[in-house]
């Protein structure tokens, strides 16, 4: 497949515009692109997903889903009241030191189900850390996350990764408690970095 098919790589910060595409394999899939880095100078943990779901990529917002965990989860961790606000939710991650962004640029998958993510290109991950040496641990938001970053990265070993349960309201194993529990380990990285 040529580059201008695939679309020109993001640069760090860019503009993709996260919208579905065109097919680009198999019939009737649709390749799907990830949204820019959230991410400045503050930075400490970088959270990856997989690849935005249909309501993040219809509302063009990282954790849409009405019933997706991610927010709360952020604001109960830093015993702040949520916001409904987009803009205000970027804002209070970015001031807890916490980057954005996900394991995928672009991927094939069937609605929002992240087991079926195939043929992706990854985001420019080791270009982001190399451009914020400050962070120091990467949280996986789910198993799929893990697992896709492990195929297209190698880990670094001055990083601290963190496996944490996917808030996707796919995985509805754990309630909010037990997620929230597992979570607190992304607060511990961030108090014990000095913040």
């Amino acid at each position: 497949m040529s580059a201008d098919r695939r679309g020109p790589t993001p640069k760090i910060g860019g503009a993709a515009t996260g919208r579905p595409g065109r097919p680009v394999g198999s019939v009737g899939v649709v390749a799907k692109r990830s949204f820019p880095p959230v991410v400045d100078h503050r930075a400490r943990v970088l959270v990856l997903g997989t690849l935005p779901g249909e309501e993040s990529l219809r509302l063009q917002q990282y954790y849409a889903h009405p019933r997706n965990l991610f927010w709360p989860i952020l604001f109960a961790l830093f015993d702040s009241a949520p916001v409904a606000d987009y803009q205000a939710k970027l804002a209070f991650a970015l001031a807890q030191q916490l980057a954005l962004w996900d394991v995928c640029m672009v991927g094939e998958r069937e609605a929002s189900a992240d087991s079926t993510i195939r043929r992706e290109t990854p985001n420019a991950i080791d270009r982001l850390l190399d451009a914020h040496p400050s962070i120091g641990a990467v949280a996986f938001n789910g198993t799929g996350a893990r697992r896709l970053y492990d195929r297209h990265f190698r880990r670094r070993p001055h990083l601290i990764y963190l496996a944490m349960p996917s808030t996707s309201p796919a995985h509805a194993r754990l309630d909010f408690a037990a997620k929230l529990a597992k979570w607190r380990g992304l607060r511990e990285i961030l108090d014990g970095a000095g913040t």
